[in-house]
């Protein structure tokens, strides 16, 4: 373990590093998430590739230094491409004995630790479940340590501001931020800037929280923290085009705005607040220049109807929420499917069932998106791999429900949401259009006559002369559109819905292959956010010379025309999923493949080494 000292020492040459995962860790009220995300934006800037994963309390503000209320932030940034956000850190900052304890488990061997010392008293202890002093009793033997009394010297940088010794202690997250920037060769002008920014009403809190960053990083540079070192991470070298980071949400909202525009109608976006998909609603807020507008409901229901009334209007009705929530809208949802409207749900999907962990992720919401309302209700479901590839699915989405007349469920996750990734800005003008079609003759009209080819019934604006028509959730005649209660013509009608929803597989692409062959011993198979831990694992064992390809969904029903071809290649199929077995049993059920589920429903993202391990052990490798 290394002490600290405040002696000067002679600078030694940055040692070079192809990438580095870092996780910061305290306190709910440490200013956890912000460190996490000015350390994101600083490091883009720099040109590495990254990937995050905050990982927050679903209390408000859980007991000060409990274990129940640590908040980190996970950051793998490096010279090539990153998909994950790693499997284990490489550093841990840890601002509370709490948060030691929660993290310090997951700490590479020889890993280091910086450690808030000012914090870690007999009371911190006590309330962390320490019932010995790590810092003594061993815990931290195979690790390389940094103590320092990082409180006392954040109050000894803002002195001068004459802040008192609550607000000075809230800038210790910036002190150990200008730490890290020292010891990565980060560059600290951004988190100036965005600081002079965020408090531009509050200047005197700005510039103690700036003194905090800058004796932090001036710490790095004279103190001597025994063989610690400094790094340089060289930047990435990505496709060339400008770059900004995104979350999932902010790459959903721009995605959805993106295909009302390319679609030529306003977009409506009717939602309840839920976490964690509440912040969709609150980036849609922001674009109110793009013809969208946000409504804030009283409840899911409302919602959901509201969503379905704007679509009935001639505009495009969107909702959002989770798990819970998307079950509340399940009876209007069904009648999005009878009247035939085109709906967006997007679904965030965290840990359940009912309230469950609503801050941790998952994926158990396949099964309620495809299946999960009464009678034959079909609708399509795609899903999301990345935060950047939210943009993509959400245009998608726009032109499917558009030009089928019907809901899209949008499957999205707690990772997805709140993680960030470098995503490269298209060219707008690039991106191709599918304007809507109204109808507004009413020649030989009746609200279920059908598209040759997609059998879409035709979207009409209310008020439109001579087109004035019903529609609602009770059966309506093939023929006429009027009510009807004809067993015959509910059959037809059930058949048409479904056929509708069938024939979407034909303007979608064919299923390609991420990474290995068409055929070989076996297929990993995934959805979702499940992406860059199975090609990560995949690259790794094809490494080994073992016939492995990785195949992910996007379309998720319907499903590919060619899937269950390319599966059929396959010796054996795995199926990642945190659920306990969905798409595998989607897979079984449409094309009669042996697929095996690997399954993990702890909240958290799968490691890489978890897939590499079950691809080893099912081929014996």
């Amino acid at each position: 373990m290394s002490a600290v000292t405040a002696a000067a020492h002679e600078p030694k040459p940055r040692q070079e590093l192809d990438s580095v995962v870092i996780r910061f860790a305290g306190d709910s009220g440490d200013g956890v998430q912000i460190t996490g995300s000015q350390f994101t934006d600083t490091t883009a800037l720099a040109g590495n590739d990254l990937a995050t994963f905050p990982d927050f309390p679903a209390e408000i503000r859980a007991p000060i230094g409990t274990t129940f209320g640590v908040s980190a932030f996970q950051i793998n940034f490096g010279a090539r491409v990153i998909e994950t956000a790693g499997d284990a850190p490489d550093v841990l900052v840890a601002l509370n004995p709490a948060a030691l304890k929660v993290n310090i488990g997951e700490l590479k061997d020889g890993g280091l630790v910086i450690l808030d010392v000012g914090t870690f008293t007999a009371r911190n202890y006590e309330k962390a479940g320490w019932t010995t002093d790590p810092l003594t009793d061993g815990t931290l033997a195979k690790y390389r340590v940094v103590k320092i009394d990082i409180s006392k010297m954040t109050l000894e940088s803002v002195k001068e501001f004459n802040v008192s010794s609550k607000e000075g202690l809230r800038c210790k997250n910036f002190w150990t931020l200008g730490l890290v920037y020292w010891l990565y060769g980060r560059e600290r002008a951004p988190t100036i800037t965005w600081l002079k920014d965020k408090f531009a009403k509050l200047p005197q809190i700005a510039e103690a929280n700036i003194s905090a960053l800058n004796a932090g990083h001036a710490f790095g540079e004279t103190a001597e923290m025994g063989e610690i070192g400094s790094y340089v991470v060289p930047s990435a070298n990505l496709e060339s085009g400008e770059y900004r980071n995104v979350t999932g949400t902010d790459a959903m909202a721009w995605g959805l705005t993106a295909g009302a525009q390319l679609a030529g109608t306003k977009l409506v976006f009717c939602s309840y607040p839920i976490t964690p998909a509440s912040t969709l609603l609150h980036s849609l807020a922001r674009l109110k220049h793009f013809d969208v507008v946000t409504f804030q409901a009283e409840d899911e229901i409302a919602a959901v109807g509201a969503a379905i009334g704007a679509s009935y209007a001639g505009s495009l009705g969107i909702t959002s929420s989770s798990g819970p929530g998307v079950a509340l809208k399940g009876e209007a949802i069904g009648l999005a499917v009878m009247t035939e409207l085109p709906l967006i749900i997007v679904n965030s999907q965290r840990a359940g069932p009912s309230t469950g962990m609503p801050t941790k992720t998952e994926q158990s919401d396949l099964y309620q998106s495809i299946y999960g309302r009464n009678g034959d209700s079909p609708l399509i479901v795609i899903a999301a791999k990345s935060p950047a590839d939210c943009f993509e699915v959400g245009i998608e989405a726009v032109r499917l429900a558009t030009k089928y007349m019907t809901p899209v469920m949008v499957l999205s996750d707690t990772y997805i949401v709140n993680a960030a990734e470098p995503w490269r800005i298209p060219d707008a003008s690039a991106l191709d259009s599918f304007p809507v079609s109204y109808r507004d003759d009413p020649e030989g009209f009746h609200p279920f006559m059908r598209d040759e080819t997609t059998l879409a019934r035709p979207w009409v604006k209310p008020g439109t002369p001579g087109m004035e028509h019903r529609i609602g959730g009770l059966e309506k005649a093939y023929d006429s559109g009027h009510i009807s209660y004809d067993p015959n013509n509910h059959h037809k009608m059930t058949m048409v819905r479904k056929e509708k929803i069938d024939r979407v597989a034909d303007d979608i692409p064919l299923q390609q292959v991420e990474q290995g062959g068409d055929s070989g011993q076996l297929a990993v198979v995934g959805w979702g956010s499940t992406y860059g831990p199975i090609s990560r694992a995949v690259e790794q064992v094809r490494e080994r010379g073992l016939a492995v390809s990785h195949i992910h969904l996007r379309h998720l029903w319907p499903l590919p025309r060619n899937l269950g071809d390319l599966l059929k290649g396959f010796d054996k199929v795995l199926v990642p999923e945190m659920n306990t077995g969905q798409l595998k049993t989607v897979l079984r059920d449409q094309f009669l493949v042996p697929a095996e589920g690997l399954n993990r429903i702890t909240g958290k993202p799968f490691k890489i080494a978890e897939v590499e391990s079950a691809i080893n052990d099912i081929l014996g490798s």
